[in-house]
């Protein structure tokens, strides 16, 4: 399908074939095929932006999961049971959705900021990261205009796939993950 796809392109478009991605929009793509190891990683904007505001010998910060971790197919689901649970989850095999959003993040103008990921069969199709148009007055207004966001990006994206015809689950309803139990009950309200 990638190779259909390819092709289909270079017909419309003037084209070069670079290979494997190994920097697309900033980010390092690193793959270890034999450890089957797909990794991403923006080390260098993040000391770019340390050393821009004269902070590269600053104390790190916590990582978000422990170093060292291990983690292993034991942890899967063991019974038929749990695989049931795992397999009737509609984000599993459609189209999902997690955003957030930080409340009044930039110092300057009190501006909260917006982002969003969506996942289609497992992989990231779509994604953004902006700071929003108006000043929130709280936490619960600057999530529900995050999701709200992510709710217009669903729709479009749905009725797009709809049209190409190539995911048979498209149907089911987009799942939009949010973490704000006050935007949850607002976005119910309507």
């Amino acid at each position: 399908m990638l190779g259909d796809t390819k092709a289909w392109l270079s017909t419309q478009f003037t084209m070069k074939d670079l290979g494997e991605a190994s920097y697309i929009l900033g980010i390092k793509i690193f793959r270890d095929r034999s450890k089957r190891i797909l990794g991403m990683t923006q080390n260098l904007y993040v000391e770019k932006v340390l050393k821009r505001f004269k902070m590269e010998h600053s104390k790190r910060g916590f990582l978000p999961m422990r170093l060292g971790v291990n983690l292993s197919n034991k942890q899967s689901p063991k019974t038929d049971e749990e695989l049931k649970r795992m397999l009737d989850i509609p984000y599993a095999s459609a189209v999902g959705s997690i955003h957030d959003a930080s409340f009044q993040s930039d110092d300057d103008d009190a501006k909260s900021q917006s982002g969003f990921v969506f996942k289609l069969n497992g992989g990231v199709v779509a994604w953004k990261s902006s700071k929003q148009d108006t000043t929130a007055d709280s936490t619960t207004e600057a999530e529900y205009i995050a999701a709200s966001k992510a709710a217009k990006e669903a729709v479009w994206m749905k009725n797009y796939i709809q049209e190409l015809g190539v995911v048979p689950s498209i149907a089911e309803p987009v799942v939009i993950f949010c973490d704000n139990n006050g935007a949850i009950a607002q976005a119910k309200e309507l």
